[in-house]
């Protein structure tokens, strides 16, 4: 039986997917933060800052928990300023979860950090791979498996 490239893009892709590798990523990303950034809570602070504000309940499913675990981490974020509560303008009842400015500055910190830790990684490739590689995963997510149709043109 042959191996496809499916077969390996699968492989690299649950090596990446894992829990384990997204912890080890965060735990360096989110290093100097302060202790109510780490691998636990970067997951919140990531979601808003793609979402916006919005509830706990829509977070958890933008990310993968459910509502009362983002509350609880939202707790301690809330607790270090890093995001805030606000009204719904939608529904008085509801509270949206909200970035403050020092959480946008943590999310621009992380991401300097894996942009960094990327080009690092990527050294040691010939230019035109690493620029073929960027644009070929960028494809692949818009157009692959799993794309959710907004990028698709």
């Amino acid at each position: 039986m042959t191996h496809s490239t499916g077969h390996d893009i699968a492989d690299a892709l649950g090596l990446l997917l894992r829990r384990s590798t997204r912890a080890r990523l965060y735990t360096r990303l989110t290093e100097g933060l302060g202790e109510a950034v780490d691998d636990l809570t970067y997951p919140v602070l990531s979601g808003l800052a793609r979402t916006g504000p919005c509830s706990a309940a829509d977070l958890g499913r933008e990310i993968g928990l459910d509502r009362t675990t983002v509350t609880r981490r939202a707790d301690r974020l809330e607790r270090a300023g890093l995001l805030q509560r606000q009204p719904d303008p939608a529904d008085g009842r509801a509270t949206l979860l909200a970035l403050t400015e020092d959480g946008r500055a943590a999310i621009s910190a992380t991401r300097r950090q894996l942009a960094a830790a990327i080009e690092e990684a990527l050294d040691t490739w010939p230019r035109a791979d690493a620029q073929a590689f960027a644009r070929l995963l960028r494809r692949f997510v818009d157009e692959g498996p799993f794309a959710d149709g907004r990028n698709r043109q």
